[in-house]
């Protein structure tokens, strides 16, 4: 018997709480399963089922392989726009408002105010921001650019404010030692420590954002989603399945990109 087996064997083992929370586990299953209504399942569903994986098996293939205004090329392209401005400017945003957010740069009651805004950021649903957005700027690619770089700070600033309470201020004592000023101190003793991290979060919500930007398209807020949501509302499952198979093989393909190059800057 190896020494790893035998501390797995002596480690006390308190039942009663395993117990417990299996209990209350079962509960909250058995409580869940009381809100599935299996009644409105019946032939007629199970046939638009098979019209939904007919559809995607069977696409239509002139709406995704042209290169019109209609196509999923076109809205896909769109899609991937509005995601990448969005972020951008919610990366832009999201500075400035991490740095204020920082107990360790800004006095606390300033940094527990600028968190307690993001907080409220992070709270809205994006949904809420783009119908918002298109009551002021009017439907289309503009108000999810909006929504998107809104949505984005919330995230983007509490993981920004994570990296920069972890900075090594010994570089900064030493910096001020010598004399440096405050543009020095920021360009060569904070920038170089935050850089690769500030890239990879905003990479990894990018990511997101391409997720978000088809779903803000059922709003108006422009890309893939409204045109999605109308096939579907017309049971033209040929095009729904044009429209998905060309959202999956992008979204995969970011996410392929996204994690190479997250890879690279955490290993740099």
């Amino acid at each position: 018997m190896t020494t790893v087996e035998k501390q797995l064997l002596a480690s006390p083992r308190n039942l009663r709480y395993i117990l417990t929370v299996a209990i209350l586990v079962l509960g909250l299953f058995a409580w869940s399963l009381t809100a599935v209504n299996f009644a409105d399942v019946n032939k007629g569903g199970l046939q638009i089922s098979f019209n939904i994986i007919k559809g995607i098996v069977n696409p239509d293939l002139d709406l995704l392989l042209n290169v019109s205004k209609q196509s999923v090329l076109y809205l896909l392209v769109q899609t991937l726009a509005i995601a990448f401005m969005g972020t951008i400017v919610g990366a832009v945003l999201s500075v400035p408002l991490a740095f204020l957010a920082a107990s360790n740069i800004v006095p606390k009651p300033a940094a527990w105010l600028t968190r307690l805004l993001l907080i409220v950021i992070r709270t809205i649903p994006a949904l809420v921001y783009g119908l918002m957005f298109i009551r002021v700027s009017g439907p289309g690619p503009f108000a999810g650019v909006l929504t998107i770089g809104i949505t984005s700070v919330g995230m983007l600033a509490k993981l920004y404010v994570d990296a920069i309470e972890e900075l090594d201020t010994r570089v900064l004592e030493s910096m001020t030692s010598i004399g440096c000023t405050t543009f020095e101190k920021i360009r060569y003793g904070i920038f170089p420590q935050l850089l690769s991290v500030f890239m990879s979060v905003t990479i990894y919500r990018f990511d997101m954002n391409m997720r978000e930007a088809s779903i803000l398209g059922l709003v108006g807020a422009g890309g893939v989603g409204a045109p999605l949501i109308f096939a579907m509302n017309s049971y033209k499952w040929n095009q729904v399945g044009s429209l998905l198979i060309g959202l999956v093989v992008l979204i995969l393909l970011i996410e392929l990109l996204s994690n190479k190059l997250r890879s690279k800057l955490i290993k740099g």
